[in-house]
């Protein structure tokens, strides 16, 4: 038996394995979300695709999921790991920011789509608990198809982008409280809903608050020890130690384990660490979170469909009809412009991720029958499904009359470095004079090192610091280099300076870079990966020499300055002769931007 059970163990998760392995650059080709690709496999390989043929064929077996539970337990983990990540996306300056939007066009969406959707199924005598979880539920609609359809389509920081972000990320904010609310409503031990509902708070705030408490006073030292170690596979292993440990704490107490992600993130986001947790727990996430939308599509009974076409269609339609009006008029009360407003019910219309949750806890905790919630979950990955061809059919509407986006510049979702137009990598003695004579002409930067200790003295300081490895694409892009207006490379060892300089440059080909050299070869080597001025310590060492004795004897401090200075540019064009033309085009386009800024 036991043998019996772990090969079956092995065999869904090497199945995912293959699937992830295909799904993931077959539709990336194709410009369509993998979530899409991940719902349709589960589907084909679930009890209802070909785990319903493999009771007439043994071979199936091999290559269909028998029993979408049997994944689930793993697959919950999926949205515990994107929970997390969203509490790590969140801060005050930035909810802030989009105030306005956030909490009154979002909640405006959330509660009017809410309360209307669950009058229609209370008209359909589902019930006042089925109706309050299925107007919660359907009235989310999808971050994990949302945000990466905008981005592909360059869409992101447009005032549809910003004003879809917004609804999301108050939607996201909600999902917490909504999945204590539907655990409460459960019919457990003859309980009313309004009792059932004090008794989960009266365990689950006190077990938050402590969590909060704790989390304060530990996670930031835990972290510092980890990072002084030096070890990234420790640093991974604390990253899942806080996040599964969280998640098992608050699903001790009663509450979803997604919620103690949550605070997790929450508590980590303004911390130096930040944005190195990030890059370690990203894969797990994405790969987790393929696998819940694997385990969802496995789930559904698609046969519901067949035998009732017309209705089910026409519930999906209804509900992105509906979802999608609420935003207009919301988008009309706080002054969107109509076209992005339109956009943006297109997107928002369709049902979300965190359905497929609500709807599961409440079928565990009896609030709502489970045909219901089967047929419910139907509807909601039909709509899902049609995301990518809405925001097709979005773009092209408002493609003609572009809308005026000025008022909402302030709303643009990238990481809190965009505010830095500099970006440092290596904070020790000569980062820190940079940034002292960047400071005094006030130029914001952003600091980055992997010295755990200086990175901790340096943000207690007040100085905008993280820790990490520079040298990774993903960590790069995460500290906000796409929105940096140069680099500046001052680590001491060659080798890692020539990683950070050829990742900056592949991410961004006309970024102004400026790296530290340990001698004229070294900025030879530089100057072919493409720096737009290396500065070696040798040579430069040599020339201050010679500035202060010319001084000293009496030559001109004038005359002495402009021959250091052709001195200088003869070694930059004897070091760097076949990237002339490249450099001095990279140096024009660097002196217009800052002309015109």
């Amino acid at each position: 038996m036991h043998e019996a059970v772990a090969s079956g163990f092995y065999k869904n998760a090497l199945l995912f394995l293959v699937t992830a392995g295909v799904i993931v650059p077959l539709f990336r080709r194709l410009r369509v979300s993998p979530v899409i690709g991940f719902l349709m496999a589960g589907v084909a390989l679930g009890p209802f695709g070909l785990g319903r043929l493999a009771r007439g064929h043994h071979w199936l077996t091999y290559v269909s999921i028998a029993n979408a539970e049997e994944i689930g337990e793993v697959a919950e983990f999926g949205v515990v790991f994107l929970l997390f990540m969203i509490g790590l996306e969140l801060s005050f300056e930035r909810l802030m920011r989009m105030r306005r939007l956030l909490f009154g066009l979002g909640a405006l969406q959330v509660v009017v789509s809410a309360l209307l959707i669950g009058a229609a199924a209370h008209w359909l005598h589902l019930g006042s608990r089925a109706a309050i979880v299925l107007g919660t539920a359907l009235a989310l609609s999808s971050t994990a198809i949302v945000i990466p359809v905008l981005a592909d389509r360059k869409r992101l920081n447009s005032a549809t982008g910003r004003v879809a972000f917004a609804v999301l990320l108050f939607q996201d904010l909600c999902v917490a409280p909504l999945l204590i609310l539907v655990g409460a409503l459960g019919d457990v031990g003859g309980e009313g809903p309004g009792a059932r509902l004090v008794a989960t708070l009266a365990v689950a705030l006190p077990a938050i608050a402590l969590l909060i408490v704790v989390g304060r006073l530990v996670l930031r030292p835990l972290f510092q020890m980890v990072a002084v170690a030096g070890s990234t596979e420790f640093f991974m292993a604390a990253c899942l130690l806080v996040v599964m440990g969280t998640a098992l704490i608050t699903a001790a107490s009663g509450m979803s384990m997604a919620i103690g992600a949550f605070i997790a993130g929450l508590l980590l986001a303004e911390t130096e660490y930040r944005r190195e947790i990030e890059v370690l727990i990203e894969p797990f996430q994405g790969l987790l979170l393929g696998l819940f939308f694997v385990s969802v599509g496995a789930g559904l009974d698609l046969t519901r469909l067949l035998s009732h076409p017309v209705e089910i269609i026409a519930m999906a339609i209804g509900l992105v009809a509906l979802k999608g009006l609420v935003v207009i008029a919301g988008s009309a009360l706080f002054k969107v412009p109509a076209p992005a407003g339109r956009e943006a019910a297109l997107l928002l219309g369709p049902g979300g991720e965190f359905a497929f949750v609500m709807l599961n806890v409440a079928i565990l905790a009896h609030a709502m029958p489970r045909e219901a919630a089967a047929e419910a979950m139907v509807v909601v990955t039909l709509s899902m499904l049609s995301i990518p061809i809405l925001a097709r059919l979005g773009e092209m509407a408002t493609h003609a009359k572009r809308p005026d986006e000025t008022g909402f510049t302030h709303l643009a979702p990238p990481p809190d470095a965009a505010a830095a137009r500099v970006m440092i990598v290596g904070y020790g003695r000569v980062g820190r004079l940079v940034g002292e004579m960047l400071a005094a002409h006030d130029v914001p930067f952003l600091a980055i090192d992997q010295d755990a200790r200086l990175v901790a003295r340096t943000r207690d300081g007040g100085q905008v610091i993280y820790y990490g490895d520079a040298t990774r694409p993903e960590f790069l892009r995460r500290a906000g280099l796409a929105a940096a207006r140069a680099l500046v490379v001052t680590m001491d060892q060659p080798s890692s300076v020539e990683r950070v300089v050829s990742t900056a440059r592949s991410e961004r080909p006309n970024l102004t870079i400026v790296a530290r050299a340990r001698d004229a070869s070294h900025a030879s080597k530089l100057y072919e990966l493409g720096v737009t001025d290396a500065v070696p310590e040798t040579i430069e060492a040599s020339l201050q020499l010679s500035e202060a004795l010319l001084v000293d004897i009496g030559v001109p401090t004038g005359l002495v300055i402009a021959s250091i200075h052709d001195k200088r540019d003869t070694f930059r064009e004897l070091l760097q002769p076949a990237r002339e033309g490249e450099v001095r085009a990279i140096r024009a386009s660097s002196r217009q931007r800052k002309s015109g800024t």
